[in-house]
């Protein structure tokens, strides 16, 4: 679960930077970046602003050295804290999970004309497989190899592509300057619902958190924050800037012809890019580098986002609830067979959303209002209470299941995907403050550990 708590600095921050990076920033930030231009970013700046909170905060949550996110929500509130942000981060993770798959579909139907649904099952058993036999010691290795292709694939091709299509010069004179508008032709409600799904999954991300437990000490985990915010930020503009470069020449193709792009297939803009690298001057060599960085996205966030709902299941549910006396054959057991239930149960999820970044929206929402305000108010509010915790978590949960319910069986959604974060993250911010404020406070020990000075 936490790899014996010995990651070094190096490898902590290879794995916080595989994970972040998922078919969330291959497929459905590039796609918004194709169509609306460098204003996509909004939505990769909403993590950049977390994660240099969580500069602050990284080596407390190292010092609580916990092995969950429900652990510290039952250490700070109850029981019921535990089981709600479980319930919570099952169902975010497994949606996170679904598109990965879907990711994966893309790549095998894009490379070896594997129809999209066998490329989803192969890709599915692969992650399950892996994941399930891996645990997150192997996990947080790979991520070495696969951070350092990842970073290596984007950087080298958004020059050449530049330099192909005729640089600075074909920027100015061939693009539409709406694509460099920093609001896009949107307002600033739009960039608030774009912005605060992923600033506050960020913050309530529990694979950080669980990852933050991995590390050897505090200070490897501070010092990975650090190095993590300056790759993301490097990473997710080179994306954005590639897919732009990339769509705008695909899609002024002869419409009848292959390499043609629309836009509605506008989030397989990295992959189209990849297979067809020679036709904008990347070479054959970096096009397959493309390749392996879009497996490694994919592959890496399916792991890391299938291992901590299952250990969430084993430690939360099973190990605290049903069977607080089990071995840790029986418990690692328990995990894997969690594992291949929580996959088939991604799998399932896929259909019941029409884009990617629908699915984004929802899982981002879910853990960003579900989880992230009670979490938070748990490290930085002393006054928060019992009560006021576990009601912001059922708040933020209900409304965005009851939300993303409506939208799935309507024609039109009762509230568009990007914009369910304003009311979900509302009302469980203002429930989180009313009702600690009409509760009494909690006594000092159960909020004391929180608030500790490190002891060094």
């Amino acid at each position: 679960m936490v790899a014996g708590r010995k990651v070094p600095t190096y490898k902590l921050v290879g794995t916080l930077l595989c994970t972040w990076l998922g078919s969330g920033t291959l497929l459905a930030g590039a796609g918004l970046a194709a169509r609306i231009g460098i204003s996509e970013l909004w939505l990769a700046a909403g993590a950049w602003i977390g994660i240099i909170i969580i500069f602050f905060l990284a080596g407390r949550v190292r010092r609580i050295a916990q092995y969950t996110v429900p652990d510290i929500l039952e250490l700070r509130y109850n029981k019921y804290a535990r089981i709600l942000g479980t319930i919570v981060i099952v169902i975010a993770y497994t949606t996170i999970v679904g598109y990965q798959f879907r990711g994966g579909g893309f790549v095998l139907n894009l490379i070896a004309g594997i129809p999209e649904w066998q490329g989803v099952l192969l890709t599915a058993a692969f992650i399950i497989f892996f994941t399930a036999f891996a645990g997150m010691m192997s996990i947080v290795s790979v991520d070495i190899i696969n951070g350092a292709v990842i970073t290596l694939a984007i950087i080298i091709a958004v020059p050449l592509i530049l330099i192909h299509l005729g640089g600075v010069e074909y920027v100015t004179d061939e693009l539409d300057s709406r694509l460099f508008d920093p609001l896009g032709g949107h307002n600033w409600i739009w960039v608030m619902g774009v912005f605060f799904p992923t600033f506050l999954l960020l913050l309530g991300e529990s694979n950080m958190y669980q990852k933050f437990y991995s590390a050897k000490n505090e200070k490897s985990a501070k010092n990975a924050v650090i190095i993590w915010v300056i790759g993301t930020v490097i990473i997710e503009t080179a994306i954005a800037s590639l897919a732009i470069l990339a769509f705008s020449h695909f899609n002024a193709l002869d419409p009848s012809g292959i390499l043609h792009l629309a836009v509605e297939d506008s989030e397989r803009v990295i992959l189209h890019t990849a297979r067809y690298a020679t036709e904008v001057g990347i070479p054959l060599a970096g096009g397959l580098l493309l390749i392996c960085a879009s497996v490694a996205i994919i592959t890496s966030t399916g792991n890391s986002f299938l291992l901590t709902p299952s250990t969430n299941l084993t430690r939360d549910i099973y190990q605290r609830f049903i069977n607080p006396t089990a071995s840790e054959k029986k418990i690692i057991l328990f995990q894997r067979i969690m594992i291949l239930l929580l996959g088939i149960v991604a799998w399932l999820l896929l259909t019941q959303f029409r884009t990617i970044l629908d699915m984004a929206f929802t899982a981002y929402t879910m853990i960003g209002a579900g989880l992230t305000p009670a979490l938070l108010a748990a490290f930085l509010w002393k006054r928060v209470t019992t009560a006021g915790g576990v009601a912001s978590i059922a708040t933020g949960m209900g409304v965005t299941l009851f939300i993303t319910i409506v939208n799935s069986i309507r024609p039109e959604p009762l509230i568009a995907f990007d914009y369910i974060v304003l009311p979900a993250a509302g009302l469980s911010i203002f429930v989180l403050i009313t009702v600690s404020l009409l509760t009494p406070p909690d006594p000092k020990d159960k909020w004391a550990k929180f608030y500790e000075s490190d002891p060094s």
